[in-house]
């Protein structure tokens, strides 16, 4: 949430805008205003505004209004609100823009140290594709990576720069060269979806029939933990102090976020989800995850305290990572979008 200070320019019937939840969202996606005289005025409706294109405002009330964000809005720009003659405060406020389109992800993006952005073409289970990863350049051009591997799910770096890529079709896990050479790392993982690595290069796989497998640099197997079986896929990424931190849809539509100790012991971090699903944790420990929040879906943001709340709005999104310089790439079940949240993100590895 954005604290913006009360203006006093604009008289007592001016529109104000105390915050805006959240600051962030996709193009489609929904922004909550907080303030005051943002309902109608008589029969007319206030009219919103996200720099120079016109936002849908789906609910308006005295002190409270929600507006849809257009397609043709700038990367940033300034949310205003227009009634009777008044213009309000502006506040900034950050829209996703695509980066790639037709893949077909079902988890988190990865990033590798160049910058280059990786992105499966999934496919419904058993479904053959022809092209099982793509690699997004710095220029943005997107050509194949991998090819050859059905239902490609999950994906994670080691520190050598190869990129790891479970099937949850054929239950294995393969690693890929910089030049895009694959091999079979590892096999028997059931239904393998998440995968992370540890800080001293352990490879941890999920199995959506409830088993968290831990993979040694030597390519031992250990069970590490076991969760109730998810609709979907796990989803894993490590915290600051080596905690691990698990999600995985299942039938509730209140889900959690769960928290493992390097012992394997299991915790509810926080409950309260709607699907939650891909995961990323930054330097302050914040955990960052996709899903839906009071029926708002989006990136929600948990912090060390256990508060939540949705730091980008969205619909159909499945995952993220961080990218240097404080911004995101989200993923929907079809593109990979790029967002500027100010925050840096926890190495992958």
């Amino acid at each position: 949430m954005t604290k913006i200070p009360r203006p006093d320019i604009f008289g007592m019937r001016g529109p104000r805008i105390d915050s805006v939840v959240p600051a962030a969202a996709l193009p489609g996606g929904e922004i909550e205003i907080l303030g005051s005289h943002l309902g109608p005025a008589g029969y007319r409706r206030p009219v919103a505004m996200i720099g120079d294109s016109p936002a849908p405002v789906l609910l308006s009330r005295e002190s409270r209004m929600i507006v849809g964000v257009p397609d043709d809005t700038g990367t940033t720009a300034k949310l205003e609100v227009l009634q009777n003659g008044s213009r309000s405060n502006g506040i900034q406020v950050h829209i996703a823009r695509p980066v790639a389109g037709n893949i077909h992800a079902v988890a988190n993006p990865a990033v590798d140290s160049e910058g280059n952005i990786y992105a499966t073409f999934s496919g419904s289970r058993g479904q053959e594709t022809p092209v099982s990863v793509f690699r997004i350049d710095t220029e943005g051009e997107m050509r194949p990576f991998m090819t050859g591997l059905m239902n490609a799910t999950g994906l994670a770096f080691d520190l050598a720069g190869y990129l790891y890529v479970s099937s949850r079709q054929e239950g294995t896990v393969h690693r890929v060269s910089p030049e895009g050479a694959a091999s079979v790392y590892s096999e028997g993982m059931g239904i393998a979806t998440g995968l992370a690595f540890d800080g001293v290069q352990n490879l941890y796989v999920g199995d959506r029939s409830g088993t968290i497998f831990k993979i040694s640099p030597d390519r031992q197997i250990f069970v590490f933990a076991t969760l109730e079986p998810s609709l979907a896929a796990y989803h894993l990424a490590f915290g600051l102090d080596g905690t691990l931190f698990v999600t995985g849809p299942t039938t509730s539509s209140y889900d959690a976020v769960y928290a493992i100790d390097r012992r394997g012991d299991t915790t509810v971090y926080y409950r309260g989800l709607g699907r939650p699903q891909g995961l990323a944790v930054d330097v302050a420990g914040n955990v960052y995850v996709a899903a839906s929040l009071r029926g708002r879906r989006g990136i929600v943001r948990i912090t060390p305290e256990k508060d939540a709340s949705l730091a980008v709005s969205g619909s159909g999104l499945v995952g993220l990572c961080f990218v240097p310089g404080g911004g995101a790439l989200l993923a929907t079940g079809g593109a990979i979008y790029h967002v500027h949240l100010g925050v840096e993100g926890l190495r992958l590895m």
